[in-house]
Formats: structure tokens, sequence, C-alpha cells
């Protein structure tokens, strides 16, 4: 992720588990003190409630990293990049994709910029220390 020199202005959590303890190392390694955990992001919620909830609480972020669940996430990047029957998507464990939105609402308005595997994640990460090193 520091080889995307990416940046968060929020890490909003679902709150089981083993996604708040992958949201807490990226906050750790990120030295970011804006870890919130949600409902809205867990297993079986609602795409309505986390949009709601995410322009009235965080209405001023504008790097936001969700960290949940499959298959949550995976259609709600469809709901969000076409629609939730007709644009399909293979969000693989540990994957990270980046979306561009200008104005986030209910149905299309993002622009899928990347989506990346953890094996290419890895792959980034090792040719960037080796180029670095």
């Amino acid at each position: 992720m520091r080889q995307l020199e990416l940046s968060f202005d929020l890490i909003l959590t679902s709150p089981f588990v083993r996604a708040r303890r992958n949201a807490e190392i990226v906050a750790d390694v990120f030295e970011s003190n804006q870890l919130r955990e949600s409902k809205t992001v867990a297993v079986g919620s609602d795409a309505r409630s986390l949009i709601l909830e995410l322009n009235a609480a965080f209405n001023g972020a504008k790097d936001i990293l969700l960290v949940g669940h499959e298959p949550y996430l995976s259609k709600l990047i469809s709901l969000l990049c076409g629609d939730a029957e007709g644009f399909s998507i293979h969000f693989k464990k540990s994957s990270l994709c980046k979306l561009t939105v200008t104005e986030l609402r209910f149905g299309r308005c993002a622009t899928l910029e990347w989506l990346l595997t953890s094996r290419q994640l890895k792959q980034l990460a090792t040719s960037g220390s080796q180029s670095s090193g």
C-alpha cells in the first residue's frame, strides 16, 4: 500500500474481529488515528445505510479505506460502478481497489480505477523495495 503512495482520511471497518484487526494493522502502519468501526460495513448490511453514514458523519473525508467482507464489498463496488445486476466483480480476500467518486450516492456514481489482488500487492512491494535498495 505504501508503494502505491496511498493515504487515508478515514479507515472504516466492520466490527468483526478479522476485519477490525486488519484495519488496526493498516492504521498502525500509516500512523493513523482515523480508524472507526461501523456496522454498516458488516456482512448483511445495507449499502444505503453505509452511503448515508459516509455522507452524514464523514462528509469531509476524501480518501476512505473500507475494511470489510465478501460478498458485501464486491456488491458495493458493483452498485457504485454500474449496478448490482449488470456489473460483476470478483473481489478476492485481501484485495484492494480504488474507486473515484465525485458525489457519493446509491447507484452508479464511481469509476473503478484499479483492483489488485494480494499477490499483485506483494509483487509491487517487492519490486519497489528492490529498486529503492
